[in-house]
């Protein structure tokens, strides 16, 4: 077996792959991507964040052509969650990174999106190779140093590189390689069925774009528009009531949808796609993991494959661009003979957990607040049976999650943010916000956003950006273009 020589290769063609793919190949590296499917492919996790939109795909340099596509301009978030019995709404216009044209994403057909980034990795100098499983990793000594791959003819193939990229998603076979163990959330352990539906009901204007977020008794919905006309649809139920879901799918998201009153009215004039790639209805197990090291030398996990958490912020695909953005950083200055490997994955992993830690304690605040006792689902106090106050049970909740890990800040650190949190929602649900403006003077809110908009000023300016400080003591910065890292200097 002759064996083809790359200074990377990446695992799954989705926007993880596509995306670290293509910044390294910017960088004037051959880089080969392999991907098991060929586009296009069907993907749940349609929404995006504005991070996504205009930082990372305008440094891609799909920027415009996404804007072109014709997609629903997302603006923001509805939900009809917590005390308030009326829907409430926040914009991405609140937080001044994202103001102005940069207060928006989309909601993307991910078919067509994915096929968008995997086409612009060609145009960009990537290989790409779709069709291709991998079978395995090639090892020297501690090292990783390639992947073995079956092509669409059955032929087994090899392939070496300086670096391997694994962002083959929530069910790769080449985690585990990197070693540690991919840790569960107690908390987090859900199950979600989900189909298309045409005809649906939209918000009113300007938020029709909006993603619908719906709790109810057994869990919560998402209703995300796709177009004028096609909507898609899941119910995301604790795994306690997976019997819900269980046996004919039809007739239990039927049933869910009617336990549900807004998505019944939502639905009521609609017919559920039967057809294509859209007519079948599927389940997922929708639990957050993280694994305990995300990379070894010459091996970097990427997206999914490194750490996944609840979908209800729509952080999926930013999780995924961002932590490739990272990783790109990484090999490039490695590539470029500019910092050696362990300083610049050490980089990596502290940013990617940091960022996932932020979404993780986001979330369990953001559960935490509902008001409403019935729903077991959404009460930290009830699932763990204790006789500790709501905050002590939330601690105790999280403190089986990856323990003594760094992407959950102190015990300390996060009762006081989720206090802080859970006023600034029982804020708006007593009618003492206007469209949600509490919750974004909340700290959480506003860490969970810090990142995000400097991507985009980033993208946006290049070196004309204001040169930003290490998110930690001694760490790295962002070189002026954002394709690799730098030692920190102060003036």
């Amino acid at each position: 077996m002759s064996v083809e020589e790359f200074d990377v290769v990446v695992a799954g063609g989705g926007p993880g792959g596509s995306t670290v793919a293509t910044l390294v190949a910017m960088q004037g590296h051959r880089v080969l991507l392999l991907e098991k499917e060929v586009f296009p492919r069907y993907q749940i996790g349609e929404s995006l964040l504005p991070a996504t939109v205009h930082g990372v795909c305008r440094m891609l340099g799909v920027a415009e052509e996404l804007a072109e596509a014709g997609f629903p301009v997302k603006r923001g978030g509805t939900f009809r969650w917590g005390a308030r019995p009326e829907p409430w709404t926040f914009h991405f216009g609140m937080s001044a990174k994202m103001s102005g044209s940069t207060s928006h994403a989309y909601q993307v057909e991910r078919a067509k999106f994915d096929q968008m980034l995997l086409n612009n990795a060609k145009s960009k100098g990537v290989v790409v190779r779709e069709g291709c499983a991998v079978d395995d990793v090639v090892e020297d000594g501690e090292r990783v140093t390639g992947l073995r791959y079956t092509d669409p003819e059955g032929n087994e193939r090899e392939v070496s590189a300086r670096f391997v990229i694994d962002a083959s998603g929530n069910k790769s076979r080449l985690y585990s390689h990197v070693g540690g163990t991919r840790n569960y959330s107690e908390f987090f352990r859900s199950l979600a069925l989900f189909g298309y539906f045409e005809g649906g009901k939209r918000l009113p204007e300007p938020v029709s774009g909006n993603i619908l977020s719906v709790a109810f008794d057994s869990g919560w919905f998402w209703y995300i528009p796709l177009s004028d006309t096609l909507t898609s649809v899941g119910a995301v139920v604790r795994r306690e009531d997976a019997e819900k879901i269980q046996g004919d799918r039809e007739k239990a998201l039927m049933g869910l949808i009617a336990e549900c009153p807004m998505i019944s009215h939502y639905l009521s004039n609609a017919t559920r796609v039967t057809t294509g790639k859209y007519g079948e209805l599927r389940v997922r197990k929708d639990y957050s993991y993280q694994q305990t090291t995300f990379w070894r030398p010459g091996m970097i996990l990427v997206g999914d494959a490194a750490c996944f958490v609840d979908p209800v912020f729509s952080s999926g695909v930013h999780l995924a661009t961002y932590s490739a953005l990272l990783a790109a950083r990484s090999i490039n200055s490695v590539l470029a003979g500019e910092l050696d490997e362990k300083t610049v994955l050490t980089e990596y992993e502290a940013r990617y957990r940091r960022e996932y830690g932020v979404f993780y304690e986001f979330l369990v605040s953001f559960y935490q607040m509902n008001v409403n006792e019935e729903s077991y689902f959404w009460q930290a106090k009830k699932v763990t049976k204790n006789e500790n106050t709501d905050i002590e049970s939330f601690v105790e909740l999280i403190g089986g999650v990856s323990s003594g890990e760094t992407a959950l800040t102190a015990a300390d650190r996060i009762a006081k943010r989720s206090a802080e949190f859970a006023a600034a929602v029982d804020q708006v649900a007593d009618g003492g916000g206007d469209d949600m403006v509490p919750m974004f003077r909340s700290q959480v809110v506003k860490q969970a956003m810090q990142e995000a908009g400097q991507v985009q000023v980033r993208a946006i300016l290049g070196a004309d950006a204001e040169p930003e400080p290490p998110l930690f003591p001694g760490g790295l910065v962002a070189s002026p273009d954002g394709m690799k890292w730098m030692a920190y200097h102060p003036e």
